[in-house]
């Protein structure tokens, strides 16, 4: 079958007798699985390397700065293994055609150079691969949410002699010297001059500065003219009708928006709102919209939440978006797990959550979690979370994002202890099958690591309080009677989530050498002296709830005998 070619031959009415997909859980009890379309599994039949010990990821750097060959197909063969893991939704890196399709050896594997937003890569597969991964997803009550990429477009054109150019100045725009393809970019409407900034590749000092960070172009990517001038409004209308289509077409539950704050605010809050209108209409609920915002908590007050208003002049908008990518956390907790960073920044962290929750309600609490990406933004030498961290460590980390406040995420090959390192993006971007041996994968749920975390995943699906319970930081002792938030490594780390009567009790052991027998405070509403928990994760046995010795004070608390990096939950 054809792709369209022009906007003005997509169809956005319903697909004739498809009832649209729709399921009542809400987006922030997901655990969502990140992969990258090229990287998670081939069309090829595999067996997994099965072993209790972690797998490293596949390919050489040379290898993984092309394409590795992974498939729409692969993924959809392979649902089960995300599904056993405890991953309740997919996101899938950008599945959109990009520049240099179908050369095999381009460097856009990543699927961020779109040049053709009605078709998929031919290197992933095809819209009927799309349609059928979604359908057999939805067979599993999973959710699947695509990249989406309205800030720029692919390297489509150059400018005049074929040269970089830079931003100069606010005013200054430059002439395209000519497009790239005569049949791209696509929808062809968008072969249009007036619907790009045109000022050059942001400069290295550039991406935090307003308004270059909007204004420039990624590297050589195209940046689009989200304005609000008459060119720009028909640009977002191409590309939000574009958009809609795959709603249509291959009935996916979200989009995650790539490059937020390098959009006009306007823009972002027309893209989201049309989405979640458009996939309303189609009888499609809890439409999620979740961005990419590299940034720290004022950002995420001004774009988090669907009725999140900001002002542009005398204008109010609604940014639109249902929440963001949590980086402040992402910078924070990896360190406090392997007990090299003051739990101080954690307690921080969550006050400004809680801060968020009084402005913005149930949605500021529920930020998207996460510890690893394909990015790893901040990092000059690229790191995976698993470097020099003990499967334990991972194990915690994983199991802290599950159990705490948010919507936990983790990255593909995270739950195999893959420790990619080095230069550039490629090297934690590594393949889950084997490219110089086309028998084997990574797929291995023997692993310690895949193990412990799909059973802290089905204890969160198991436990309301786990999903909707208040999260509140325990006060721990080492004597039974001087108590207090850890100010200092290694620590017991201690939360709990609260919901009605139930007290569901997390707790971690920061040391990788020394064992500790800490007090750590729980509810004394719902609880009496002789009381015991009992571990639902992590050890064996129960806990008796104790009494404050002080006759004045009513504080109870429990003692828990950790194991180094033993990470435990319990409950009554």
């Amino acid at each position: 079958m054809t792709s369209p070619r022009s906007i003005h031959e997509i169809d956005l009415s319903p697909l004739a007798g498809k009832t649209y997909w729709s399921i009542d859980r809400e987006w922030h009890e997901d655990f969502i699985y990140f992969l990258m379309v090229d990287r998670f599994h081939d069309e090829r039949d595999r067996v997994p390397i099965s072993t209790p010990q972690r797998l490293a990821g596949r390919g050489t750097s040379e290898q993984l700065r092309r394409f590795c060959g992974g498939k729409l197909q692969g993924i959809t063969r392979h649902l089960d293994y995300i599904e056993d893991l405890g991953c309740t939704a997919i996101w899938l890196s950008p599945v959109f055609e990009n520049d240099d399709s179908p050369n095999p050896h381009s460097g856009s594997y990543h699927g961020y150079a779109i040049r053709n937003y009605l078709n998929i890569d031919p290197r992933f597969g095809t819209k009927e691969d799309l349609i059928e991964l979604v359908a057999e997803a939805h067979r599993r009550n999973m959710r699947v949410f695509l990249d989406a990429v309205a800030n720029h477009c692919g390297n489509v054109w150059f400018y005049p002699g074929d040269v970089p150019y830079f931003y100069a100045d606010d005013h200054r725009q430059y002439e395209i010297g000519g497009w790239r393809h005569p049949e791209y970019p696509v929808p062809i409407e968008l072969r249009n001059p007036a619907y790009f900034h045109r000022r050059g590749q942001i400069r290295a000092w550039g991406w935090d500065n307003l308004p270059e960070t909007q204004w420039g172009d990624f590297f050589d990517l195209k940046g689009f003219n989200n304005e609000e001038d008459p060119a720009g409004l028909e640009l977002q209308d191409i590309i939000i009708k574009a958009h809609q289509y795959w709603i249509r077409e291959a009935d996916i539950d979200g989009y995650r928006m790539d490059a937020v704050k390098h959009m006009g605010e306007t823009a972002i809050a027309r893209f989201c709102q049309s989405m979640r209108e458009y996939a309303s209409s189609l009888g499609k609920r809890n439409f999620f919209l979740f961005g990419e915002l590299v940034a720290g908590d004022d950002a995420i007050n001004r774009y988090t939440g669907p009725a999140t208003s900001g002002y542009i002049g005398e204008k109010t908008i609604y940014y639109g978006l249902s929440s963001v990518l949590d980086f402040p956390l992402y910078w924070t907790l990896p360190g406090i797990i392997k007990g090299f960073a003051a739990p101080s920044a954690l307690f921080g962290r969550y006050d400004a959550l809680r801060e968020r929750a009084i402005r913005r309600g149930e949605e500021g609490r529920y930020l998207v979690t996460f510890i690893d990406n394909h990015d790893q933004i901040g990092q000059f030498y690229k790191r995976r979370n698993a470097v020099g961290a003990y499967d334990e460590q991972v194990i915690a980390a994983v199991g802290y994002l599950i159990c705490a406040l948010g919507t936990p995420c983790i990255y593909y090959g995270t739950e195999q202890g893959f420790a990619g390192e080095g230069p550039s993006d490629e090297y934690v971007r590594e393949a889950m099958f084997d490219l110089d041996d086309e028998n084997w994968n990574c797929l291995n749920r023997d692993s310690k690591i895949y193990q412990g975390i799909a059973a802290i995943a089905k204890l969160f699906r198991e436990i309301h309080a786990l999903r909707f319970g208040r999260m509140y930081f325990r006060e721990i002792s080492g004597n039974g009677r001087d108590f207090g938030l850890p100010q200092g490594q290694p620590c017991t780390l201690a939360f709990a989530r609260v919901l009605a009567q139930t007290e569901i009790l997390v707790a971690y052991n920061t040391s990788t050498t020394e064992a500790k027998h800490d007090y750590v405070i729980v509810d004394h509403g719902l609880y009496q002296p002789g009381d015991r928990l009992r571990f639902l994760y992590g050890g064996e046995g129960e806990v008796e709830v104790l009494r404050h010795p002080d006759a004045d004070n009513s504080a109870l608390f429990v003692q828990l005998p950790l194991a180094p990096m033993q990470f435990v939950i319990l409950g009554k």
